[in-house]
């Protein structure tokens, strides 16, 4: 998954997209601005991210830039990822797009191309500048419209969700290898054994493990952790490739782990107030050592560095058997940043963008930040980099494998828009986990039938409109799925 796949996820499942109360279209296009000059010559370009927790990057890679470019200056706007996208269109609307900025979330990367936000790189990126990525990675239907090239991943492939430990509350319970290493949990019942094995010690003072989930639902994320290594591909959020069905009903490793994760609240290994904190005060109650395991990205990290707790691990996949059957299922591709077809200074917007897309500002993302991955596989050395649990991440890399890639298969599934369905994955978890919920299969069971008619109508109304799509395009019986997968075009 691409960094801004990682991003889409960590904020906009935080926070729907709203409209931009109380603001006029003036009063925003006015605080937007175009590019501008000076007399002296210096170009302005203006440049729109919501990357709040990755500004230290950010206003390094800008200030470097300055150093290398004195007659370009880049003036940042950090905008509210929740509404993102609305100032973005707004922005367009008026005619003052920034000259670069982050691909909104809505509507589809293809939709924004059709409708002219974007200008194509192809001036600038020529075959030398395209050889930087990995193969596969700029392709159609993902960064390229009708041949034409308009953005990139600056993120790798990587297991975007991890099952982080704390030490010493692994440690205090005595869960630790005969050379001192804390125990790292494999399978389900190693979860099971340590949590009960914390709670107990803890004495209701400390819990085995904890999450908070009331200001957005996070607990596919447990889902995803839990599910992937068991072999079921569709995790939390998607279809099993292999039939080009949602089978959260008919596969029982779903209601498994939803009864085991049942199990563990009716124990009382999770926190207790879980399901009425936040995210973010699970992380603070997580590095004050209240619970020792908890779900979530690298983006904590940050957090938790700020907070000085570093005394963590992590790992993921945690499956049923030791063995795993299945990994973290990725597609090479994605969008990051983009060039507004508005700019009136393509030359120095095009500066920026090949900046941000160089090798050495990757580098930084990855080896000075600790951000993510690199798209860039030199950079992603876990030995080149000194904080461990940022290497540790870094090294779970290779429990991401390549998998089926309908927009390769056939770009025209680019078309295709799948409305979301309510209540969802996280809803009918929640409903369990509280007791509102009963048959958890016929709940699984619901949920699969509404996303298969909701992927059915997407692909139906975009055959209407002319594009040649069918589910066939998103059904791959001879995947293997623990191994790398190379999708091939349809007319291959």
């Amino acid at each position: 998954m691409d960094f801004s796949s990682h991003l889409t996820r960590r904020n906009f499942v935080k926070t729907t997209v709203a409209a931009a109360e109380a603001a006029t279209m003036g009063g925003i296009l006015a605080s937007c601005g175009g590019s501008g000059g000076s007399s002296s010559g210096t170009v302005t370009v203006n440049y729109w991210d919501w990357l709040v927790s990755q500004t230290p990057w950010v206003e390094g890679e800008i200030k470097l830039f300055e150093q290398a470019h004195p007659k370009i200056k880049i003036k940042r706007t950090v905008q509210a990822s929740g509404t993102y996208a609305n100032l973005y269109a707004l922005a367009v609307k008026g005619k003052s797009a920034p000259d670069v900025g982050m691909i909104p979330g809505q509507p589809t990367p293809n939709i924004q191309v059709s409708d002219g936000w974007f200008m194509p790189v192809d001036k600038w990126a020529d075959a030398s500048w395209r050889a930087r990525f990995p193969q596969g990675v700029l392709h159609e239907g993902s960064n390229m419209f009708n041949g034409k090239l308009y953005s990139a991943p600056i993120s790798g492939t990587s297991p975007w969700v991890q099952l982080y430990i704390n030490n010493k509350v692994f440690r205090d319970a005595g869960l630790v290898n005969s050379d001192g290493s804390v125990m790292i949990p494999k399978t389900w019942d190693d979860v099971t054994h340590y949590a009960e094995t914390i709670t107990k010690k803890g004495n209701g003072q400390v819990y085995g493990l904890g999450f908070g989930n009331s200001a957005f639902s996070l607990l596919e994320w447990w889902m995803t952790v839990f599910i992937l290594g068991a072999g079921s591909p569709g995790g939390a959020y998607n279809m099993d490739a292999r039939v080009g069905k949602f089978t959260f009903g008919t596969d029982r490793n779903y209601t498994d782990f939803m009864n085991l994760f049942k199990e563990w609240k009716t124990k009382g290994y999770f926190y207790s107030s879980s399901m009425s904190i936040s995210d973010e005060v699970s992380r603070a109650f997580f590095a004050r050592g209240k619970f020792g395991m908890t779900v979530g990205g690298v983006w904590n990290q940050g957090g938790w560095t700020s907070l000085k707790f570093t005394d963590y691990s992590l790992t993921t996949l945690i499956s049923p058997t030791p063995t795993l059957q299945g990994y973290f299922s990725v597609t090479p591709g994605g969008t990051m940043f983009a060039m507004s077809s508005q700019t009136k200074h393509p030359d120095e917007a095009w500066a920026w963008f090949d900046w941000l897309y160089s090798v050495d500002a990757g580098k930084r993302f990855t080896q000075q930040w600790g951000e993510d991955v690199s798209i860039f596989p030199q950079n992603d050395d876990p030995a080149k980099i000194t904080f461990k649990p940022f290497s540790q991440f870094v090294g779970l890399s290779k429990l991401a494998l390549n998998g089926p890639d309908s927009s390769v298969r056939n770009p025209q599934t680019a078309n295709v828009l799948v409305q979301a369905v309510k209540p969802n994955m996280g809803d009918i978890m929640a409903g369990y986990y509280t007791g509102q919920i009963k048959d958890i299969q016929a709940s699984f069971s619901d949920l699969a039938a509404r996303m298969q008619k909701a992927q059915d109508d997407g692909i139906k109304q975009a055959q209407q409109k002319g594009s040649k799509v069918s589910i066939a395009d998103y059904t791959f019986p001879d995947w293997d799925l623990t191994k790398p997968y190379v999708t091939k075009p349809a007319s291959s």
